[in-house]
Order: structure tokens, then sequence, then C-alpha cells
């Protein structure tokens, strides 16, 4: 299970799009706004039928860095019972005592941090670049409520898109190795676990 925090910013991503000929397409956006939606996102990947989800929590006008765990639906805490691998990054909230405490209650839950400054490793952060720049971008919020709702509907469309969460993956190019080690490629570090994950060429 991967994790990542992002933010989401009212003024929009600007990218060439397609318009009439002669009629240049002009955004209206709210100026000297600093609003934002914190989003949190897990992408998990099944050791035995290979399925992939995707979850996510969005907080509208909310630093969503501040309890990383927190906002995540309730199907992501179900999820949490069974053996896992968490897999994020060293933010200081994530090795926070309260938060480990949170994962290892069950006993099932195994931490693996990424090497500093290598966010090129988690699938997550190539999800967040997928979401800015291509259906949340050209596309100015009026408000953090109405970029949080166009953003769950994003969301709600890639869970229905296996294969794109797969190139996340991919894009990362982790390894499994027959001893049950997630070697990362580029990186010196080598995290043990004590479950297995599929192979991610």
């Amino acid at each position: 299970m991967f994790i990542a925090e992002t933010g989401l910013l009212m003024a929009p991503l600007v990218r060439r799009t397609w318009a009439p000929r002669g009629q240049t397409p002009i955004l209206y956006q709210r100026t000297r706004s600093h609003d934002k939606v914190s989003v949190i996102g897990a992408l998990t990947l099944s050791p035995r039928s290979g399925g992939i989800g995707l979850y996510f929590a969005l907080l509208p006008a909310e630093n969503g860095e501040r309890r990383p765990l927190a906002p995540l639906p309730a199907d992501f805490r179900r999820h949490l019972q069974r053996p896992q691998v968490v897999v994020w990054d060293r933010l200081a909230a994530h090795r926070a005592r309260e938060v480990r405490e949170a994962l290892d209650r069950s006993g099932r839950v195994h931490l693996a941090f990424l090497p500093p400054y290598a966010p090129e490793l988690n699938p997550v952060e190539m999800l967040w670049s997928y979401l800015k720049t291509n259906p949340l971008a050209n596309h100015p919020a009026t408000d953090p409520h109405h970029l949080s709702e166009r953003a769950r509907r994003a969301f709600q469309d890639l869970r229905r898109r296996p294969n794109l969460l797969r190139s996340f993956l991919r894009t990362t190019r982790l390894l499994h190795a027959c001893d049950r080690t997630l070697v990362m490629r580029a990186s010196v570090e080598v995290v043990s676990f004590a479950c297995e994950l599929p192979v991610f060429l």
C-alpha cells in the first residue's frame, strides 16, 4: 500500500487545449485566493488477486499533512485490518508516534519509508501529476468545495480505470525479488517485509 498527500490550488494548471478557430479560450478565476483542498490518497495492490484499489479523502481548506490517516474513509480503515506493508515518504507526520501506534494497533501493519527526496518511487505521486495535468487542468474553481467536488468526480473516474492505476505503479519501476524484499531501483535502500508483493515491470 502506497500513501501520499498533496494540495489542489484554486488556480488551475493551464495547458494547451482545443477551441474553435479564432476563439481563444479564456479562463476566469478568483485572484488573491490562498484556499486549497488537501488530498490524501492510497493505492493498494492485492498479493493474491492482483486487484488494485484507490482510496482518497478530500479536505477543503484544511491541512491534511497534520493528520495523515484520520480523514481516510471507513472502507480504507477496514483494509488496514489485513496484513499490509505501508510505503510512504519521510514526512514528519508519518514518523509521529501517534501515527505509528494507530497503524500498529492491529499488529498486521509494517511501515516502510521511502528514501529522502524520492517522489518518483511513490506511485501516488504519479497519480497526483496525472490528476493535475489532465482532469483538473484548465478548470478554475470558484471555491474549495467546488474544487473538491470536481476532484471527487475525477477520483471516481480513476477507480474505474485499473489499467491507468497500474501504469502509475509501473512508472516507479519497483521490483519484487524472490526473497520477499522490496528493492527500490536507483536507491540504496532495501526494505524487508513479511508479505509478498507482485512484480512491477
